[in-house]
């Protein structure tokens, strides 16, 4: 768990320098730790093991809403460069 912790955080340093390669690596690490520790997760979790999760969720929801954040800002900056108005949430088409 704590090597899924560690590839949290160097996936947020990532998002936060934009730098794309330690941002691939650092997902492609999170993801094969994640699939080592389901794969041995016969037993419930120590109280130990349910903090790092936990905390390992936390990092995983901060990731989520900064990518969601740099996601809204591209869309805004592209409506105002096609001057397509804002509407409120909608999926688009595929294309």
């Amino acid at each position: 768990m704590a090597q899924v912790i560690a590839s949290l955080n160097a996936e947020l340093a990532a998002l936060r320098a934009f730098d794309i390669a330690a941002l691939a690596e650092a997902t492609d690490i999170k993801e094969r730790g994640i699939a080592l520790l389901a794969s041995g997760q016969d037993n419930p979790l120590t109280p130990d093991e349910r903090a790092l999760a936990e905390q390992a969720m936390r990092l995983n929801e901060q990731a989520r809403v900064y990518v969601n954040l740099m996601s809204a800002n591209v869309r805004q900056r592209l409506e105002a460069l096609t001057g397509t108005m804002p509407v409120a949430y909608a999926p688009r088409a595929a294309a």
